[in-house]
């Protein structure tokens, strides 16, 4: 595993950061902010072997690299998520020791409705028909609503109380489509220079295009640049998409939960890397197809039908009340996302 190290002049401008919040109320579980943990590379996704079927990690690293003042943004988006959501865990969520319980917040925000801007971006931008985005959105709002319980294998009945209405709902507010003969986008964000964001502050833009490289999607956390910002999708990833078993539309709940401040359920490192929310169990890797329960990984069950993990889509149904605060917090006054509300 390698880290990134950012320069002493970034380092130090974090520190003060960290100095002048310190003079504020204390924040819960605030030593636990380690920015080193924000920020991981690794050559081999997974020690479980399988593919890298998400790339917002490596896309963040590569847009800290490029901006290092990004660096501070996400240590004071982190900041204000732990104050409001009063976080607490180990690296991976929790000690690892057995299941942490997290109570949903009421934050007072009732029902959450971002509306999303589809672009479409292929030779024959009318493959992807109306009736498949009104699919994905409905998957989306379907996947941000439900428990699921009723899903979990026997014997995971540490997570019966895990799973959680996230109360985040997404309205379609437009499709642009534009016939690109570009067979393969990238990750570098040349399809949203090619076709920029409408309106990101209040909208979730979504761009649907061939990405190359058999990478199923990527998005961007909050705190990038406005330019950038909103998520990727493979075409085939939609629902009735060619990308089986990723064509039920779970590649976007994933993406969006990236835009929305969520990590990957084993923290993109070992044992001891976090994802920053305490009700998901450490794990040290991606999982992939439909794994039996349990798959046993740090010494607890790993939470393979998470959304944040690398399941196919048949196999994922849940977020967590702890994935749900830390969303939710994006919204609160003064929270990165807090404008869509408007």
């Amino acid at each position: 595993m390698k880290r990134i190290f950012l320069t002493l002049a970034v380092a130090a401008s974090v520190l003060v950061g960290c100095q002048e919040n310190s003079k504020d109320e204390a924040v819960p579980n605030q030593e636990a902010i380690d920015m080193s943990d924000f920020y991981v590379e690794t050559e081999e996704v997974s020690h479980k072997g399988g593919s890298e079927q998400c790339h917002s990690m490596r896309v963040l690293n590569r847009q800290v690299k490029e901006n290092p003042g990004l660096y501070k943004k996400m240590y004071d988006i982190e900041y204000a998520t732990r104050k409001l959501t009063t976080a607490k865990g180990k690296p991976g969520g929790g000690s690892g020791s057995g299941d942490v319980d997290v109570l949903p917040i009421e934050d007072g925000l009732g029902t959450i409705n971002i509306p999303v801007y589809v672009h479409v971006v292929l030779p024959n931008a009318s493959s992807v028909t109306n009736s498949q985005i009104q699919a994905q959105m409905n998957v989306l709002n379907d996947d941000f609503s439900s428990t699921n319980t009723n899903q979990l294998p026997s014997g995971a009945t540490d997570f019966i109380n895990d799973a959680t209405n996230t109360g985040i709902q997404f309205t379609l507010a437009g499709t642009f489509r534009h016939d690109d003969p570009k067979s393969s986008w990238g990750t570098n964000d040349a399809v949203k220079a090619a076709y920029p964001p409408v309106t990101p502050s209040t909208h979730l833009n979504i761009w649907v295009c061939e990405i190359g490289g058999g990478i199923l999607g990527y998005a961007q956390f909050p705190g990038g640049n406005s330019a950038t910002d909103g998520v990727v999708l493979l075409a085939g990833s939609l629902p009735g998409g060619s990308s089986a078993p990723y064509n039920m539309g779970r590649t976007a709940t994933h993406e969006v939960g990236h835009y929305l401040n969520l990590r990957h359920i084993w923290g993109d490192g070992r044992c001891r890397q976090d994802d920053f929310v305490a009700d998901t169990p450490s794990s040290d890797g991606a999982n992939y197809g439909c794994p039996t329960y349990p798959t046993v990984n740090c010494q607890t069950a790993d939470m393979t039908m998470n959304y944040m993990d690398y399941t196919n889509d048949a196999c994922m149904y849940m977020f967590t009340d702890g994935q749900r605060n830390r969303m939710r917090a994006l919204f609160a006054s003064g929270g990165a996302r807090a404008s869509m509300l408007n």
